[in-house]
């Protein structure tokens, strides 16, 4: 399937969010490489993070709970499907490997100056999953949150522990 065609079939199931982070692409990077840097940002604000198992290989997956603040735990699988550092990852992601709405996630990430462009591109096998993941769980919100607590944790712990 050609890129256009992979796109014009994609129409109306995706969402993508965009930040730019104040850090070098390497180590925005990083923050996905290891548990112990996801735990401390993964997730919309007011969510935590305790994984079960991680193994950041293509084919590896990563099982957490994402515990929210009105304490309702959510069960999280993912499995990763490419990871080329420091530029992409792409990632299924669901309840459990077999959730039938598993959706793809594909991380860019791009130099911008010293400045790193992350783009997250989300696709659900359909339009109403996609609408309902926008609707009923603020798909877009959390995302926006999650990429935040992100760059907040790249220019500030995990800067600080590289020594830049």
């Amino acid at each position: 399937m050609s890129d256009t065609e992979r796109a014009l079939a994609a129409a109306g199931r995706e969402i993508v969010i965009s930040r730019l982070i104040d850090a070098p692409r390497e180590l925005v990077f990083t923050a996905f490489t290891e548990v112990r840097h996801l735990s401390q940002w993964w997730g919309p604000k007011g969510f935590t993070t305790t994984t079960e198992s991680f193994e950041f290989s293509v084919g590896g997956e990563w099982v957490f709970v994402m515990h929210g603040p009105d304490g309702t735990d959510y069960g999280e699988w993912i499995k990763w499907t490419e990871i080329t550092p420091p530029e992409r990852i792409a990632m299924l992601h669901g309840e459990h490997p077999d959730d039938p709405n598993t959706f793809e996630s594909t991380l860019t990430f791009t130099d911008e100056g010293a400045a790193t462009r992350i783009e997250m591109l989300t696709v659900f096998p359909t339009k109403e999953q996609r609408d309902e993941a926008i609707e009923n769980y603020g798909a877009i919100e959390g995302g926006q949150q999650t990429l935040s607590n992100l760059a907040a944790y790249v220019t500030g712990a995990l800067r600080e522990e590289v020594d830049l």
